[in-house]
């Protein structure tokens, strides 16, 4: 009974922490079958060419969390390439680096970026693609 009453606090404060938290980013691993089936659909795709040692990418994460954080209805879906496992497709999307960001309308590419951090220039590209 005093167990329950000294650690009811502390389990609570967690509980909370933990719920406002941001949510993990929701992405998925680039295939070419899910890739072509979303150009197929005319899917709006941010393909993101990351590596987990790039404190780049890490920023650009952030971000990308942040904009489905504040657009969870957002029909943007996100196809991460391994840099370091994935070489044939970061040649084929002709990425110089990790770290790089491709925007596709359906089969059209629409915006690409390498480097780019900032907030406000990644929500501006993603928003004239979903027309907002």
């Amino acid at each position: 009974m005093n167990f329950l009453r000294f650690f009811a606090p502390v389990i609570t404060a967690i509980v909370l922490f933990t719920s406002l938290q941001a949510h993990a980013l929701e992405a998925e691993s680039f295939t070419k079958e899910r890739f072509d089936a979303l150009q197929a659909e005319g899917a709006p795709i941010l393909v993101d060419i990351y590596a987990t040692w790039c404190p780049t990418c890490a920023k650009q994460r952030e971000v990308l969390e942040t904009y489905q954080n504040e657009n969870p209805d957002s029909e943007l879906v996100i196809l991460e390439v391994d840099f370091d496992d994935q070489k044939e497709w970061v040649k084929h999307f002709k990425a110089p680096r990790q770290s790089t960001l491709l925007l596709f309308d359906g089969s059209e590419q629409v915006w690409f970026s390498v480097a780019e951090t900032r907030e406000d220039k990644i929500f501006a590209a993603i928003g004239k693609l979903l027309g907002q």
